[in-house]
């Protein structure tokens, strides 16, 4: 108890980075040490000086020593396009310097009492050391190395200065200067087939919860952006969960009718068929019932906004209306290589920032074709739903199955009835020679609802239904067959 007590009370230096923040559970320890390392190219570089200028952005100064052949003016250069590129606090309240020829000259004592000279000297509440390999490799013993670490940790508590050694180690076993540090934080940028995603790991943060396990991160214009795995980060909700009370409707008054009046209220749903069948023309009947004070959100991968839109208009609904008064918002993003966590943020981010109510998700393939991991699927829905519902949102997913007409439903993701409160197929049906559309609602969790299969229609007005799918035996199969009257009585 004491322990966790003294953890609370340790300050913190933020990283300014939110979502390094939050795997590191609120930023660097005040006076700390830690190494950054990770191959070259994985945007150690970039990550330190997006934190120091960060730093000086909330009232800091920094000191960034380099001990590497690459010149200051061509690192500044490459930094210069990136958002949080500031010349103006250069060289006042961050300064640069090299290093190296202290350390080629003077050994590790030299480059020990810069760095003493430097935090003194610049009032520095954050240092970089970048290149720290390189006094590895000149230190003449491993002894005299890991003494170098200590002492650098040393002052940089005495002097209240948080201090990050950047090294190009690639991950392997344990070394000396790692079990003196207060962390170690990993970068790496893996392959996956023809695709890559960088990835941040903290293998080590002393006096500290973090956040465990890989969190990808990309390098955008605004600088480093990273992505806690929603696993992780949510795995309790934000939110304490109320208990459904209200119905909400799916804007088919005639399915409305089947399953007891709508929707339950903030309960999370999916829409399963084949290609063409209604999937979105059924999640856009149910976002044109959104209302200012009952936001929507279209959240989509295939068709553009403006499909969409002259698609809805098409139906008689007037998406382009409810999204130019606020009532509506779609965020789209097209098929390319995604980050599963990076969408999974974006969602989650545009339901707590409108307070959205109604959520379509049009094509859950599109979350599963960015999984470069495709067994975290179950586990990353999970956990993403019961976000959802602890933010109030009544959500719908569509989700394509594999065969267009066939016996068997064949979704890509196991176990999706256990994930989800309600569950509807919608199928083709083959009847005296031409195709017909069936509904069949498997599952409303804790409400009664009618199992007959349904047919159904696509209107100029959208998704109707028809009435119960009469008539016919072996309809499940894909090819019905007419039922055969049963012969007079006596016969």
């Amino acid at each position: 108890m004491e322990s966790e007590q003294h953890s609370q009370n340790l300050e913190r230096v933020p990283s300014g980075i939110s979502g390094l923040d939050a795997i590191l559970q609120g930023g660097f320890l005040k006076g700390g040490v830690y190494i950054v390392q990770g191959v070259p190219g994985t945007g150690k570089t970039v990550l330190a000086n997006h934190i120091c200028f960060n730093h000086v952005a909330c009232g800091g100064r920094a000191a960034y020593l380099t001990l590497l052949a690459e010149s200051h003016a061509r690192m500044l250069q490459h930094l210069r396009p990136l958002a949080f590129f500031d010349d103006a606090v250069i060289p006042d309240r961050l300064y640069y310097a090299s290093a190296y020829s202290t350390l080629e000259e003077q050994g590790l004592k030299g480059l020990l009492d810069l760095i003493r000279h430097e935090i003194r000297g610049q009032t520095a509440s954050l240092l970089v050391l970048d290149g720290f390999v390189v006094a590895g490799l000149t230190a003449p013993s491993e002894r005299e190395f890991k003494k170098f670490v200590y002492e650098v940790q040393v002052y940089a508590n005495v002097m209240n200065c948080t201090v990050l050694l950047l090294t190009s180690n690639e991950p392997g076993p344990v070394r000396a200067e790692h079990t003196i540090v207060d962390g170690v934080i990993e970068l790496d940028d893996r392959l996956f087939d023809h695709r890559t995603e960088r990835g941040v790991q903290i293998r080590k943060h002393r006096g500290s919860g973090f956040l465990r396990g890989v969190h990808p991160f990309r390098i955008t214009a605004t600088g480093i952006v990273v992505y806690p795995r929603i696993e992780v980060a949510f795995a309790s909700p934000s939110r304490r969960d109320q208990p459904p009370r209200d119905r909400v409707s799916t804007g088919v008054a005639s399915l409305d009718a089947l399953i007891g009046g709508g929707l339950i209220d903030a309960t999370t749903s999916v829409v399963m068929g084949p290609t063409g069948i209604g999937k979105t023309t059924f999640g856009l009947q149910f976002l044109a019932r959104s209302r200012q004070e009952e936001p929507g959100l279209l959240f989509g991968f295939y068709e553009t906004p403006e499909r969409l839109k002259a698609k809805a208009e098409a139906l008689g609904l007037d998406l382009t209306g409810l999204e130019a008064s606020g009532a509506v918002e779609i965020v789209w993003q097209p098929q390319g290589e995604n980050v599963l966590d990076e969408l999974g943020h974006r969602l989650l981010d545009a339901v707590r920032h409108r307070g959205v109510r109604r959520l379509f998700m049009d094509g859950l393939g599109g979350l599963i074709e960015s999984a470069v991991y495709p067994d975290r699927i179950s586990r990353f829905l999970s956990v993403l739903s019961n976000e959802l519902r602890a933010l109030g949102a009544t959500t719908v997913y569509s989700m394509e199955t594999r065969d267009i007409i066939g016996p068997t439903v064949q979704v890509p993701i196991s176990g999706i009835s256990s994930l989800v409160e309600g569950m509807m197929v919608l199928r083709y049906v083959e009847a005296q020679g031409r195709t017909h559309r069936v509904l069949s609602i498997t599952k409303i969790r804790d409400s009664a609802f009618d199992p007959a299969l349904q047919a159904f229609s696509i209107t100029s007005g959208g998704l109707e239904v028809i009435g119960p799918f009469q008539g016919h035996e072996a309809v499940l199969s894909g090819s019905a067959h007419t039922l055969q009257a049963p012969p007079p009585e006596g016969r």
